[in-house]
């Protein structure tokens, strides 16, 4: 588990990380930074999803977002999980209403050995970001726990290699699982370069001021627990063991059967909402746990809503330190206001 960390000047995220109870539940919500509020489809309106990553002070606006409007306690910084293939040189855009494209799919041992050369590249347009995010987030008077801590973010090894491998969006990632077993010595250099730029890139976020960070592995729930433990989890522990001061929080969709191995180099582990906290907390003890109200409940009327979270933060109490969340990101239909209300509630139950 990571640290100690002092009770009285730490902001509630970091307390509830570090596996205590602080006074207030932290909240923030995945993909609260987006589509779902009218004042970032304002500042986005024709600029590329891509360049409005890499442009610091439009991805610090962003990012600031929803803290000023939510009052949640951490701020997500605002990027997206091609971001550090687009800096390594990898041809690839967001198209819309598609996703991740490749200008061409990584398939043979000789494209694995091209990719794998190349470097993370400049950063400079990222930290100077988190530096901007950071320097606002922290103008509160000396000694004043209510400073909000950035999470950095970043794409796990596996959904990188699905991308990267499938050239698109995939269902079922058919053409990544087949590379993994009929090619496994591409598989690996294939991962553990996919592992190094996502550590050195949470990395870089980290050394620039963020807080926490989180690993984001939005398709390993496809694979059996036998080939995520042995052909994926060791290179996310990789890509883990690269961020050093901070927190690191685990996230994938889909793997209840999976948060064990997870859990293994991480200091906190992300639930989706296909799994109760109380069973997530039996799975990996002495976790802190993150998560997991349904999404699809922001848009189901507020009794459902407030229901459905009151016995989320009840079955959290099984573990050391809980997060709310959602258990997956804010869909962009979502009516802002709900989410501010969702907080409040939030803040007003017993931690």
């Amino acid at each position: 588990m990571y640290g100690t960390i002092a009770s009285v000047t730490t902001p509630p995220l970091l307390q509830a990380l570090a596996g205590t109870r602080p006074r207030t539940l932290p909240v923030w919500f995945m993909r609260q930074a987006g589509r779902s509020l009218p004042e970032y489809r304002e500042v986005r309106r024709g600029v590329a999803m891509l360049d409005s990553c890499l442009r610091p002070e439009l991805a610090a606006e962003i990012t600031l977002q929803p803290v000023r409007r939510h009052n949640v306690d951490a701020a997500i910084f605002f990027s997206d999980i091609m971001v550090p293939l687009k800096l390594a040189g990898v041809g690839v855009d967001i198209a819309p209403g598609i996703g991740p494209v490749m200008d061409a799919p990584v398939r043979t041992a000789s494209d694995v050995a091209a990719l794998v050369t190349r470097e993370l590249g400049d950063v400079s347009a990222i930290t100077d970001a988190v530096r901007l995010v950071v320097a606002e987030l922290s103008q509160t008077p000396s000694g004043d726990a209510s400073w909000t801590p950035l999470i950095g973010f970043a794409g796990a090894p596996f959904t990188l290699a699905a991308y990267l491998v499938e050239g698109r969006p995939s269902r079922d990632h058919l053409a990544a699982r087949a590379m993994m077993h009929a090619d496994p010595a591409s598989w690996n250099a294939l991962l553990t370069w996919c592992a190094r730029i996502s550590g050195e890139f949470m990395a870089a976020q980290v050394a620039a001021g963020a807080s926490a960070v989180q690993l984001f592995d939005s398709w390993c729930g496809s694979l059996s627990l036998a080939d995520y433990a042995a052909r994926v989890a060791p290179f996310s522990r990789e890509a883990l063991a690269l961020v050093e001061g901070a927190p690191r929080l685990h996230f994938g969709t889909g793997t209840g059967h999976l948060l064990a191995e997870m859990a293994k180099g991480a200091d906190a582990v992300g639930v989706d909402y296909r799994t109760p906290l109380d069973e997530a907390a039996s799975l990996v003890p002495g976790k802190p746990l993150q998560g997991n109200i349904d999404p699809a409940l922001l848009a189901s009327g507020w009794d459902a809503l407030e229901a459905a979270t009151r016995d989320v933060v009840e079955r959290g109490r099984r573990a050391p330190g809980h997060v709310v969340n959602l258990g997956h990101g804010v869909p962009p239909e979502t009516d802002p206001d709900v989410l501010t209300r969702l907080v409040a509630l939030i803040h007003s139950l017993p931690a």
